[in-house]
């Protein structure tokens, strides 16, 4: 069993940057693709970015050359460095990881989620 646990987000200006965090217990990463999502109020939940087990990324086009997805394997982190933020990045945002190892964009191909951490972007 992976255990997931968020941090990072927080209330930032338009145009402003944050880096979430998130740490995995109970198993090492290593071996699993993690992905990024994110749920606004009223909204589906939506993949933002991806990373496989051998560093290959994924992006949802909303934030390609804006956000950047990497891991740490020693550290059993996943990051997700967010430049440039928009109002319409304001959604809480969700760590998940799976043992398939492809950086998918599916939420239903992930095993382990966290329990997410909210980012607000103020205009």
């Amino acid at each position: 069993q992976v255990q997931l646990v968020e941090s990072g987000g927080g209330l930032v200006q338009a145009g402003g940057s944050l880096r979430l965090s998130c740490a995995a217990s109970g198993r090492t990463l290593a071996r699993y693709a993690m992905g990024w999502f994110r749920q606004a109020p009223g909204k589906e939940r939506e993949f933002v970015a991806a990373i496989s087990s051998g560093g290959t990324t994924n992006y949802a086009d909303s934030v390609k050359g804006r956000f950047t997805i990497s891991r740490d394997n020693a550290k059993n982190t996943v990051y997700l460095q967010m430049n440039s933020l928009k109002p319409e990045d304001t959604a809480v945002y969700y760590c998940a990881g799976t043992v398939r190892g492809v950086a998918s964009s599916r939420p239903y191909n992930y095993d382990y989620w966290g329990q997410g951490t909210q980012v607000t972007v103020s205009s």
